[in-house]
């Protein structure tokens, strides 16, 4: 999945599950908790929707602004975790 494909997918289970006056002042770059959109309850329906969407697991220490803070650094993240579970293709 490419990046701006997953932001949407994001972007939209934000909106339709957090209540946002503006729909508009949230960006992908937005601090989704500065920002109230989310709280630390938020955060944990978040991690619960990219793990059941995106078949990846949050460990305790990976729930960080940096990883969760916004819809780019949830979607990067993601892309990593992804890539990181990928099987690496054996040498021929």
């Amino acid at each position: 999945m490419e990046l701006k494909e997953l932001e949407q997918q994001i972007r939209a289970f934000v909106l339709s599950n957090f209540y946002v006056a503006d729909e508009a002042s949230v960006t992908n770059l937005s601090s989704l908790l500065e920002q109230g959109v989310i709280d630390s309850t938020g955060v944990l329906e978040v991690i619960s929707f990219i793990e059941t969407t995106c078949g990846v697991t949050v460990e305790d220490d990976e729930m960080l602004p940096e990883n969760l803070g916004s819809i780019d650094c949830i979607a990067r993240f993601v892309l990593r975790k992804q890539a990181a579970a990928a099987p690496v293709p054996a040498a021929a």
